[in-house]
């Protein structure tokens, strides 16, 4: 990954306020030209700064939706396949590393049961995932 300098983060800042800001509005915010916004852009995206453009959408909110976590266990020398294969699900909003008995969180998040059912069969079926454990969100905790 390349050095980030504080115009990159400037932008990137930007972007994640509001991704679909359009190269002129982004140069106007950071205080630099629509060139060099779009050069940044480019190199951020050739580069694996910048992975995908997403959008949230008001969906995200709705109460309905099944929401879950799922733990997964990874057998050898394949993370860089499975976390390739995992970004390809739109269903996992999130993924992360992490430490101990389990290699990667994925944060599920599908409109019904069945499309639940489908996207765990999905990940369960990925070469070098060798177990995973599941939590469904039924509820936010409010204090």
């Amino acid at each position: 990954m390349p050095d980030l300098d504080s115009t990159d983060t400037a932008l990137l800042s930007a972007l994640k306020a509001d991704s679909r800001a359009s190269v002129t509005t982004l140069a106007g915010q950071i205080g630099v030209s629509r060139a060099t916004v779009q050069t940044r852009l480019d190199r951020l995206v050739r580069t694996g700064v910048i992975r995908r453009f997403t959008i949230e959408t008001a969906n995200a909110a709705d109460p309905e939706r099944i929401k879950a976590v799922m733990l997964i266990e990874l057998g050898g020398p394949v993370k860089r396949q499975v976390v390739r294969a995992l970004n390809r699900l739109p269903e996992i909003t999130a993924l992360h590393s992490t430490n101990g008995a389990w290699d990667l969180v994925a944060q599920i998040e599908t409109d019904s049961l069945p499309s639940f059912d489908r996207i765990l069969n999905s990940v369960r079926e990925i070469s070098g995932v060798q177990n995973s454990e599941t939590c469904l969100l039924l509820d936010q905790a409010h204090t």
